[in-house]
């Protein structure tokens, strides 16, 4: 009896999996396919708007009409502002690789069906991206990483991109760095970002807090951090130990970066970066190459997460010119965008002070 009360159950499961994965087929397929018609309809839009002389006043009589007779044959969803998204929708995208193919292709090119998985939702947020190198990158990401809205948004507002891609060197390094580490260095430059903005953790900056509170934030907040750290990075462990002959050391945060194929510390700290800090992590990230990383693993990253930076250290200290060790700037809310601007332009400078770079 009890054999088949367990095959009634699996039998249950099996039919509900089956629903639910025809569900997720019917929604796609609805998404795709309401996607592709608001694209359609903006390019019928432009392509309408083209044959009229007085094309502002001549598109605005055209979006007008068009508004009337859609929303009395099919109801709500079809208001002037909604076409002329649906329009913009045409202008922004049509610049892109996939804009004059992607919906012919959606079944057939390969991982095209990715793109069938962003919403509208997703588009209209994209829309608002100017940058069109940034707004590729960010289309490319959310499929790619399955972003959902409102991550996407948050990217957008924190200039992911703009701090991925720009607050670190792009440019060649200096002659002097050795040509076997040369790819390693201008990749792990790409996957460093500063400042970070932890607004996710819900700590008051004008409040005090313990690097200890701020290490649980981030464990409690994990998945937001992993996200703002960059891609490829997966938890390692907290407050790892490193046993030697004399005493034992604790590191904050350790990740590992698969695409940098690397362990990345990073050490937590609450108030300006301190030569003391510099010096603390040097030694971490030699003790981790000694102690922990594998022959196939690229050299450890040491990261000092702290409240404030300094050109002075970045210029002076064992900082400069070392390809394991980094200093980068939190903040515990969401600047508005010209703040964000200066702090990279700020991190920037430090970055280069650090690498020798002109």
């Amino acid at each position: 009896m009890k054999i088949e009360q367990n095959t009634h159950s699996q039998y249950i499961a099996d039919i509900k999996a089956i629903l639910a994965a025809a569900k997720q087929q019917v929604y796609s397929a609805v998404n795709t396919a309401m996607v592709q018609a608001y694209w359609l309809i903006g390019k019928r839009i432009v392509e309408q708007e083209q044959h009229g002389k007085e094309r502002a006043e001549y598109g605005s009589f055209l979006i007008k009409n068009l508004a009337e007779e859609l929303t009395n044959e099919f109801g709500k969803g079809f208001s002037e502002q909604s076409l002329k998204n649906f329009r913009q929708f045409y202008v922004v995208f049509n610049d892109l690789p996939i804009s004059s193919t992607m919906w012919n292709e959606l079944s057939t090119q390969k991982g095209s069906t990715l793109w069938s998985q962003l919403s509208w939702s997703h588009f209209k947020a994209l829309m608002r991206v100017t940058n069109p190198e940034a707004r590729a990158y960010y289309l490319k990401e959310t499929a790619e990483n399955n972003w959902s809205v409102r991550t996407l948004d948050r990217n957008i507002a924190t200039q992911y991109y703009e701090r991925l891609f720009l607050s670190h060197a792009k440019q060649p390094v200096v002659d002097e760095m050795k040509e076997k580490n040369q790819a390693f260095a201008l990749d792990k430059n790409e996957f460093l970002k500063s400042p970070a903005v932890l607004e996710f953790l819900n700590i008051a900056p004008n409040k005090g807090y313990t690097e200890a509170q701020l290490e649980k934030a981030i464990i409690d907040n994990l998945q937001e951090f992993l996200l703002e750290l960059g891609k490829g990075y997966a938890f390692v462990a907290r407050q790892q130990i490193i046993k030697t002959q004399t005493r034992d050391y604790f590191i904050d945060l350790v990740f590992y970066n698969f695409m940098l194929k690397c362990f990345v510390l990073i050490d937590l700290k609450t108030e300006r970066i301190s030569h003391q800090d510099v010096g603390q992590m040097d030694m971490y990230v030699r003790m981790y190459d000694e102690e922990k990383k594998a022959d196939n693993d690229n050299p450890t990253i040491g990261i000092i997460l702290c409240s404030e930076t300094d050109q002075d250290i970045a210029r002076y200290s064992i900082l400069k010119g070392n390809e394991q060790l980094f200093a980068s700037k939190y903040k515990l809310y969401l600047p508005t965008e010209a703040e964000l601007k200066a702090e990279i332009e700020r991190e920037k400078l430090n970055f280069k002070l650090q690498q020798n770079l002109s």
